[in-house]
């Protein structure tokens, strides 16, 4: 039986490719998303070790989000999956909202009669 895959929107994909790729755990992944770091640049930032004077690149990312936000990692960690399958649920049910909406709105708007 073949195991369903969730749905994630493509923006978020390279996240979860970079994830895998660097073995960055979700707090690493988030806060690199809140710092503003490209997923597809994230190689140049690793360290190959023939760089020793660079940090590996979890540290790294823990460095940066100490020194611009003043604290450690977020208070809540979310998954990329966690935040797509959210999104996806939000609006979903902003979807099965509207059509009742829409029907409130019409039988409150009087008829004009012409």
């Amino acid at each position: 039986m073949a195991k369903k895959k969730s749905h994630v929107p493509a923006r978020l994909q390279p996240w979860i490719d970079a994830r895998r790729k660097f073995r960055l755990s979700h707090a690493h992944v988030q806060m690199a998303r809140e710092l503003g770091l490209n997923p597809k640049k994230l190689g140049k930032l690793n360290n190959h070790r023939q760089e020793p004077w660079k940090l590996p690149l979890p540290d790294f990312i823990v460095k940066l989000y100490r020194k611009r936000f003043g604290k450690d990692p977020p208070d809540t960690v979310r998954s990329i999956e966690e935040m797509a399958a959210a999104k996806r649920a939000k609006t979903l049910a902003k979807e099965a909202s509207k059509p009742c909406a829409d029907a409130a709105r019409r039988s409150a708007r009087p008829q004009a009669s012409g």
